[in-house]
């Protein structure tokens, strides 16, 4: 793979260890039992960070503390217009403090320097857009209900919310649910991924700096056993939001069921894009190439399946394979990066062997399927890769990948283009390429997704809802929509004056 395009280390990593710990009811704590974790940058292969490992006694205790801030009403009873204003701090902040926050979540991530910029410059967005949210938060009324009564429906905060979030998106993900919580009025209990918990903690230091109560929001290091586990056990918390694999999500309902509590998921995608042969298949091969590499396609809104029609099928492949050599790879600290570190040594694994056995049932692969090597660096990199003669039966094509990998299926017919894209238990995202509209509204109308584009990919905004269908998770995220999840409906009827007659004479 020497014609491929590679951004060799440039200067070397001199970022100072980042200490992390829990941040519990107001205040920086280690663990009672002095356990601590490291990580180490998937590119660099040295320790980027030093944490706190939380256990039972520190989750209980900031779900405690979480507890106490929502019951006393310290934030929950506050006016729209009161979080609102913490909020808009919060967001300034996050621009202040835009490249600190980048540079952490590239070192532990591997993600490229200039897209995790971006990343937080969007966080900032979400921010304020909670803001707004916060401030036009209405319920309803009911006054055809004769002229003695009075319905009213109140929308008021679910209560404590554990929000566990992963490592592919540590900062944009835990604001597609954080801000949205304090909007509604929740107190909240945070667990980061294990491999990115820094930039959470920065947002933890911005949050206090912003004059939010303490113990309203809470950080609790470690993994997912014990403190997701007790999270969700936990009879204290009212709701879970969760983001990350549909095993995991499954665990997680299992693990919330003793107590009936609201649970919220994004989880898995295997996200199709149908191409039909009258679309510009210069524009669909530059999607295509963005959604697959896009963060090394470690993202549940991967677009890793492409279901193109057979008679622009080799066209499209080759213009695919031409554009992916020209895709960036290497040092994620280089601004001209566009793809960097695989995230950990197990999940690289997993990749490969998605390759191999594609390989071995009688795929073909024009281009990659194997490591990157990147001079000066010693970490894991996946090289670009597509995978074409494939089944739909083939595990390749039907189950997350989550790297840098093209399943490539072909088509006759719309009837068998939407079978295909239906054709898996995921229902996350779907894209369909077509100058006809009326192609792409029959399309966007029958796929089982939750979200569709037209003649584009991964095209997000604050304002519009996020979440699956199927096993790609229950409920949603952002717009209005997402802070409906942190609020629950409560009717409040009325009689206006003494008309109702003696049930008992």
């Amino acid at each position: 793979m020497t014609d491929l395009t590679i951004i060799p280390a440039g200067k070397s990593l001199q970022e100072p260890v980042f200490e992390a710990r829990h941040l519990i009811n107001g205040t920086w704590q280690t663990s009672a039992d002095g356990a601590s974790f490291e990580r180490q940058s998937p590119a660099h292969l040295v320790t980027v960070t030093h944490a706190a490992k939380g256990g039972v006694a520190e989750t209980e205790a900031a779900i405690a503390s979480a507890r106490t801030a929502f019951d006393d009403g310290r934030w929950s009873r506050l006016s729209g217009k009161s979080r609102a204003t913490v909020l808009l701090k919060v967001a300034d902040l996050i621009e202040r403090d835009l490249e600190r926050i980048a540079m952490r979540d590239t070192l532990e991530s591997g993600k490229p320097i200039a897209q995790a910029r971006d990343e937080i410059a969007g966080a900032a967005d979400l921010w304020r857009h909670a803001a707004a949210l916060a401030r036009t938060l209405t319920g309803d009324s009911h006054n055809t209900l004769g002229d003695d009564m009075l319905g009213v429906v109140l929308k008021e905060p679910v209560g404590v919310a554990a929000l566990i979030t992963p490592w592919n998106f540590p900062f944009l993900i835990v604001s597609q649910k954080l801000p949205y919580a304090l909007a509604a009025g929740c107190t909240a209990v945070i667990k980061p991924s294990e491999m990115t918990p820094s930039s959470t903690v920065i947002l933890g230091e911005l949050l206090i700096e912003a004059g939010i109560p303490d113990g309203v929001v809470n950080i609790v290091l470690g993994y997912g056993d014990p403190v997701g586990t007790t999270m969700c056990e936990s009879e204290h918390v009212d709701m879970v939001s969760f983001t990350g694999s549909t095993g995991v999500g499954k665990a997680i309902v299992r693990a919330s069921a003793g107590t009936l509590k609201k649970v919220s998921l994004e989880l898995g995608g295997k996200n199709p894009q149908v191409v039909f042969p009258d679309c510009d298949l210069d524009d669909a091969a530059d999607a295509i190439v963005f959604g697959v590499y896009f963060n090394a396609g470690e993202c549940c809104n991967s677009g890793s399946r492409i279901i193109v029609h057979e008679d622009v099928a080799e066209a499209l492949t080759e213009k695919v394979v031409a554009l992916s050599r020209k895709v960036a790879f290497g040092d994620p600290l280089d601004p001209k990066t566009k793809v960097g570190a695989i995230i950990s040594e197990a999940h690289f694994a997993k990749i490969d062997s998605y390759v191999e056995a594609a390989r071995e049932a009688g795929a073909e692969i024009p281009l990659g399927g194997g490591a990157l090597e990147i001079p000066g660096l010693s970490g894991r990199f996946y090289g670009p890769t597509v995978v074409t003669n494939i089944s739909s039966g083939m595990a390749i094509a039907r189950e997350e990948v989550f790297g840098p990998v093209l399943s490539v299926l072909t088509f006759k017919s719309i009837e068998e283009a939407i079978e295909l894209a239906n054709d898996a238990s995921y229902g996350l995202s779907a894209g369909v390429w077509s100058r006809d509209v009326s192609t792409c509204l029959a399309f966007a109308r029958r796929v089982q997704a939750g979200t569709v584009w037209t003649n584009t990919w991964m095209d997000g905004y604050s304002e519009l809802p996020f979440g699956g269908v199927k096993q790609s998770g229950l409920g949603r995220e952002l717009g209005r929509y997402g802070l409906e999840e942190y609020l629950e409906v409560k009717t409040v009827t009325m009689r206006i004056g003494r008309t109702r007659a003696p049930w008992v004479e």
